[in-house]
């Protein structure tokens, strides 16, 4: 399987380096290369830490995905579940795993495809081209780098090619699509009784109750409850002088200007022409073809045209060559060499890099251009204000913070310096309250052993990025047993219901036993006054009977030959079902056309894969070092 999955990534070269998705350092800094290392990870996957903003990024757009989904019918309180959590973390482990056994199999990801899938997303186009300044936008805007960005894509690229590799692996024959049919069209037919509700309910007397009462006192208990006094501040509060001093704002401008400069870029196609083989004599009928090419380009023929005839670069062959607007730096230095030396409408001779012979096209020139303070004024101004407001709030939550751990039993010291009042919750249990206390965080902190036991101000809790909150108990209500008068009637339509069903469910099988030692459905109905229903050619996911009947009468094994078996189901309400499966017809392989046909195989391919996928991840989990920090997944 191993040297499989080798073969077939063999053919996975990178033609061209990642042009004008790559932006020069002087526009974002170096920042990304002397980040500060963040030592808390949630995860670890051999020595690769997952780390706990991966694991918040990864579960905010979970999170916001399945609340759209819902409509807004689900409660968000459902998704900060501990298990909903972790089953996000483990979908990042397993990704990591497949990453690492692309490193391990040499699976690679070119650049070009990097930069056509970049290049294909929507947010990034201008009337359907890949536009440079909508990129740029979009990336400052979700405080990304190109670095950054390239890389996350090249991951969800490699993340997915493994799994791809693997279920191309697996064949699905003819065979299995006949078999797959006559078992998704298969019919049974189906003889139905259904029994009603007993009518009589059984009465409980107190005697029942009160034992009940005495054995199960533990599910009768009031829910723990909590109040709270709390603080809540954030950055609107803090006041910034709204006219900052021209002289901050130009050297602001200085120290920034990189960022509106705009070097020159040129619009550029191509043709590229490879060696096969790589040897000399390779080389030289490479070139030749090249310049014969070149050659008829300038004799008149259409570049686009001959790029898509004859250009051997898959990412730009079929945009007719199109490489869109590239900047110096960031493309081969051959390359460039040839393309910034062009005028405005020529095309190169051929040009040697790594990848082959290209003949380059230049077909348009945006000059270098410098935005002038006075047009960046505005947003320079805008720019330093919300950092001021930044810093300010960044200085009046280390104050508080402060205060908060100076006299951790009480809020008074931190609100004064918060320049707050404290205000207080009305009582709410585990499950969440109403204002503050919908948030997890809050009710995470407000039942901690720091808050509940010890009497202490929480930590600071982060409502939002500029919005925090600080709590500690002002109210305590334990969780006690309720009075037995309270919850008798409660308890007795309990114990009613637990024997009503207990009565249908007895009363089914009786009938059940009776049918399969030899009595007829017929017989059973004469006997109760009720009737028969047929249910002939009952399909899988047919509406003639109750979908529970169908689920279980699919689940029994295939009747002898002019024999019928038997079955019951509880319906709802403590309704039951008898019913009688006579006859078993598979499905009509003859009536699929080859489209039908294709459609299964593409379904069993991709289930094939799934399976295959899911085994070869859970032997990389057995194989792998992997570490979780439960405490972490915040």
């Amino acid at each position: 399987m191993l040297q499989s999955l080798r073969d077939k990534t063999s053919g996975l070269i990178a033609k061209i380096v990642l042009g004008a998705l790559v932006f020069v350092f002087a526009f974002f800094g170096i920042e990304s290369y002397f980040m500060g290392r963040n030592e808390t990870w949630v995860a670890k996957v051999d020595k690769t830490e997952i780390s706990a903003d991966q694991f918040r990024e990864r579960f905010q757009n979970y999170r916001q995905n399945v609340l759209q989904r819902s409509g807004g019918q689900l409660d968000p309180a459902l998704l900060e579940r501990p298990e909903i959590k972790r089953q996000v973390l483990d979908a990042l482990i397993d990704e990591q795993l497949l990453l690492n056994a692309n490193d391990k199999l040499g699976v690679v990801i070119p650049d070009e495809r990097v930069r056509d899938v970049i290049r294909s997303i929507p947010q990034f186009q201008v009337d359907g081209k890949f536009d440079e300044s909508a990129y740029r936008a979009v990336l400052v805007g979700i405080n990304k780098s190109p670095m950054q960005f390239q890389e996350e894509r090249r991951q969800a690229l490699a993340a997915d090619e493994l799994r791809t590799l693997i279920g191309s692996i697996g064949i699905v024959t003819p065979r299995d699509i006949d078999a797959h049919i006559r078992l998704r069209d298969q019919t049974r037919d189906l003889r139905t009784l259904t029994l009603a509700k007993p009518a009589d309910a059984p009465k409980i007397d107190d005697a029942e109750v009160e034992s009940f009462y005495k054995s199960h006192g533990a599910e009768y208990m009031t829910a723990e409850q909590v109040a709270l006094d709390y603080i809540e501040f954030d950055a609107k509060a803090v006041k910034v002088e709204e006219t900052p001093d021209e002289t901050v704002l130009r050297d602001r401008y200085e120290k920034e200007k990189a960022r509106y400069l705009t070097p020159e870029q040129r619009l550029a196609s191509h043709i590229l022409i490879t060696a096969k083989g790589g040897d000399a004599d390779a080389q030289k009928v490479a070139l030749a073809k090249a310049q014969d090419i070149a050659k008829s380009v300038r004799e008149g023929k259409d570049f686009a045209a001959a790029a898509k005839e004859s250009s051997e670069d898959l990412g730009s062959k079929a945009q007719g060559g199109d490489l869109g607007w590239l900047e110096p730096g960031v493309i081969d230095p051959a390359f460039e060499s040839s393309l910034f030396a062009l005028k405005k409408g020529d095309v190169s001779e051929p040009v040697l890099s790594a990848e082959g012979y290209h003949i380059i096209q230049l077909r348009d020139i945006r000059e270098r251009k410098e935005k002038t303070f006075d047009e960046v004024k505005a947003e320079l101004s805008k720019s330093y204000l919300d950092s001021e407001r930044d810093r300010l709030f960044s200085e009046l939550a280390s104050k508080v913070e402060d205060a908060r751990l100076t006299d951790p039993g009480s809020l008074a010291p931190a609100a004064k310096a918060a320049g707050v009042d404290v205000q207080k919750t009305p009582l709410f249990a585990r499950t969440g309250g109403a204002g503050i206390a919908t948030n997890p965080a809050v009710i995470k902190a407000a039942f901690s052993d720091t808050v509940l036991v010890e009497s202490n101000n929480s930590d600071m809790i982060d409502l939002a990025p500029d919005h925090k909150l600080i709590v500690r108990i002002a109210e305590h209500k334990r969780s006690e047993q309720r009075p037995l008068d309270e919850v008798r009637e409660e308890i007795r339509a309990r114990l009613s219901r637990e024997a009503l069903a207990k009565q249908a469910s007895e009363r089914a099988e009786s009938l059940l036993a009776r049918l399969r030692k030899g009595e007829t459905l017929e017989q059973l109905a004469a006997e109760l006054k009720l009737s028969v229903a047929d249910a002939k050619g009952t399909g899988r996911s047919a509406s003639n009977v109750d979908s529970r009947i169908a689920s279980a009468a699919f689940k029994l094994p295939r009747p002898a030959e002019g024999k019928s078996d038997y079955g019951s189901v509880a319906l709802l309400d403590d309704a039951y079902a008898l019913f009688a499966l006579d006859k078993v017809v598979d499905g009509d392989v003859t009536k699929v056309d080859e489209a039908g046909r294709e459609s299964v195989r593409n379904q069993l391919q991709s289930l094939n894969a799934m399976t295959a996928t899911s085994h070869f991840i859970a032997s990389l989990r057995k194989s792998a070092k992997i570490q979780i920090a439960e405490d972490r997944m915040q």
